[in-house]
């Protein structure tokens, strides 16, 4: 006979332990995230002070130990270890009292050389939970919330994360999957990275190619300014600028290549970027186009990665794109045959996958 319990919770009769063990289960996992979502501050604070890069190839130290090294009061250094050694980021050593950061977990965390360095994720989580109540907001309204409305930390978060990446791949990799394109580069070619942020892809391809010739473009002038200085910096302002302009309206002809890192999705009208594109290629120009490697199929999507990825749709991607009131509002897992379309609809129609890695999708696009 059924119980009132098995009648009010919808459930077959014997099956109420089953829920039980499902609830109890899903709620230790709410409570996995939420550890790691606090946790994420200790991280971020590692990185922020200098703790991690302290610890890196130092071998086993103290609290205090690490205290001298880093400047910081001992006992907010021995909290912060305690979080460590409770997340598996930082070992311990009873008999002697002593923490150590592994040599690879160093390269995630405190060397920004290395392409598996992801400590910019969590600069970039600064900016996003502050941006909460403007969230909420857009949810009732439809609005959207800007680039511009977040905090810095979004913009050199972005920079600091994409940059290991696109220093491992962007050259040896994605270039050289682009029939005969780095051969042109070599020789000389103009190329217009859209939508360039601190300019880090464009950086990397000028310093690669001196023969050529880059422009960078992005709306957003705090970025445009932090690009020319990195430009600098880096001794190749001969040969690359940087400029203000919109990803549907950027300036110039005859682009060899026209890049979108990571950007494309963030319009509110990818369709008008690829087609600006579409016009300002020279004859043979192709687009090389980068998109986070999320599904349309939001099951496919149920990985670390995925999760990460469209947690920040809804954090960053599909709001930025809404509040340009654009005709299209993607979201970063539109998925390649939504974005197909939009190219060929712009004149783009031979598209192809070229590469690709856990976290991106790179396509070779033309006329």
């Amino acid at each position: 006979m059924a119980t009132s319990a098995d009648v009010t919770h919808g459930a077959a009769p014997g099956t109420d332990r089953t829920d039980e063990d499902r609830m109890r289960e899903f709620l230790e996992q709410v409570i996995t995230d939420g550890g790691a979502a606090v946790a994420g501050l200790c991280t971020s604070l590692g990185d922020r002070l200098g703790l991690y890069t302290a610890m890196a190839g130092a071998g086993p130290l103290t609290s205090a130990q690490l205290a001298v090294r880093t400047g910081l009061v001992e006992r907010y250094v021995r909290e912060w270890l305690a979080a460590q050694v409770a997340g598996g980021y930082v070992t311990y050593a009873p008999a002697t009292d002593t923490y150590e950061l592994p040599d690879e977990h160093a390269a995630v965390l405190a060397d920004p050389n290395s392409p598996h360095y992801a400590a910019g994720f969590f600069t970039m989580l600064q900016a996003l939970y502050a941006t909460e109540d403007a969230l909420m907001d857009a949810f009732r309204t439809g609005e959207g919330v800007s680039w511009e409305e977040h905090g810095p930390a979004l913009f050199t978060g972005t920079a600091k994360f994409f940059r290991p990446g696109y220093t491992a791949a962007l050259v040896p990799e994605w270039l050289a999957a682009l029939d005969g394109m780095v051969e042109k580069l070599a020789r000389g070619a103009r190329v217009a990275d859209v939508g360039c942020g601190y300019g880090w892809s464009t950086v990397l391809m000028a310093r690669a190619f001196p023969a050529s010739r880059f422009h960078g473009f992005d709306f957003h002038r705090p970025s445009v300014r932090a690009a020319r200085g990195i430009a600098a910096e880096q001794g190749l302002a001969d040969r690359v600028r940087f400029e203000v302009a919109g990803a549907q309206d950027f300036p110039g002809k005859n682009y060899d290549l026209i890049t979108f890192f990571d950007c494309l999705h963030d319009t509110g009208d990818p369709g008008g970027a690829l087609r600006c594109a579409e016009q300002a290629l020279a004859d043979d120009g192709i687009c090389m186009i980068v998109e986070p490697n999320g599904s349309a199929d939001v099951q496919e999507n149920a990985t670390p990665i995925g999760r990460a990825l469209t947690a920040a749709s809804v954090a960053v991607c599909l709001p930025s794109a809404l509040a340009q009131h654009g005709p299209q509002a993607l979201g970063n897992h539109a998925g390649e045959e939504a974005m197909r379309t939009i190219a060929a609809d712009a004149g783009l129609r031979h598209w192809k996958l070229v590469a690709e890695s856990p976290v991106n999708r790179v396509y070779a696009v033309g006329r």
